[in-house]
């Protein structure tokens, strides 16, 4: 199978199976902007016009410490233990 490659300005979301918390996001998965590997993070949230999604972007490379491949963290706990 060849190997999957991201596309610049490009990403993908999945639900987050494992949250735990209202603040853990509901959506979570990654992208490539400007040549750099980011999280996703994304929340349903309901505003006067209707629902719609809250993003948050992250460096992957701040992401030391925790899973990598494609595995986003729980929280945003900067102490890996």
């Amino acid at each position: 199978m060849p190997k999957f490659e991201m596309k610049e300005l490009s990403g993908s979301l999945f639900k987050n199976e494992r949250k735990e918390k209202d603040t853990h996001p509901d959506y979570r998965g990654d992208c490539l902007i400007n040549g750099q590997a980011m999280w996703i993070s994304a929340w349903i949230k309901k505003g006067k016009n209707g629902s719609f999604m809250s993003l948050a972007f992250k460096p992957k490379e701040d992401t030391q410490g925790r899973r990598q491949a494609g595995k986003q963290a729980e929280d945003d706990d900067p102490i890996p233990f």
